[in-house]
């Protein structure tokens, strides 16, 4: 069961939805329209075998606000190579 994202043109407002089936139209939780732009996704880079993908590093500190604090570090993903 995938999750989209959606924005709403009606309240301005991005929301996630739970999509079961190519049959459910979600409606925005906020005014109830149904007619939504869908919004592009990106998914969370994978691991394997415990280390961190090589094309996309991430920090594995805790973050604190504005990344998780090495040099050239934000937002999660790192500058440097591990």
């Amino acid at each position: 069961m995938p999750l989209y994202e959606y924005h709403c043109d009606a309240c301005d407002r991005d929301f996630e939805a739970l999509v079961r089936s190519a049959g459910d139209t979600p409606r925005c939780p906020s005014c109830g329209a149904s007619e939504l732009t869908k919004q592009f996704s990106v998914p969370a880079s994978a691991r394997s075998n415990g280390s961190a993908s090589a094309s996309l590093p991430v920090c594995d500190a805790p973050m604190p606000a504005g990344g998780c604090g090495s040099m050239g570090c934000g937002g999660g993903f790192c500058a440097m190579d591990n």
